[in-house]
């Protein structure tokens, strides 16, 4: 829906721009710094929408390529994250099968911490 929008309000830009040149026929004199000459105001206007037409797609093309590249490298860094999650999920599993009987039960952890501070040791720490 945005782009419409945006094409509705380029032609309505595109209409009154043709408009307003077709108005002006007179023959004006432009400077160019090292030389000036006669040249009618229609062909002036519609040449300056031209060349600013041309920068801002040549900017939004630039823009649209920097995107893709970054979208592209975004991607294989995912990938790669995804790579290196699955081999470690893998390496922990068999881990946790090794440790299974090893460890204490968290109760008792729990119950050291409180005796702990009971008898004068803040920090909870045996």
């Amino acid at each position: 829906m945005k782009m419409q929008w945006a094409l509705i309000a380029g032609l309505v830009f595109a209409l009154f721009t043709g408009i307003f040149a077709v108005i002006n026929v007179n023959s004006v004199e432009v400077n160019l710094l090292f030389n000036t000459f006669q040249i009618p105001l229609i062909l002036l206007i519609l040449g300056c929408t031209l060349i600013g037409g041309i920068i801002v797609g040549s900017y939004g093309i630039y823009r649209q390529y920097r995107l893709q590249r970054e979208n592209k490298q975004l991607k294989l860094r995912v990938s790669e994250l995804e790579n290196a999650k699955s081999s470690t999920d893998t390496f922990d599993s068999y881990a946790s099968m090794d440790t299974i009987g090893t460890t204490e039960p968290e109760g008792s952890i729990a119950n050291d911490s409180i005796e702990s501070q009971r008898k004068g040791n803040p920090t909870g720490t045996l």
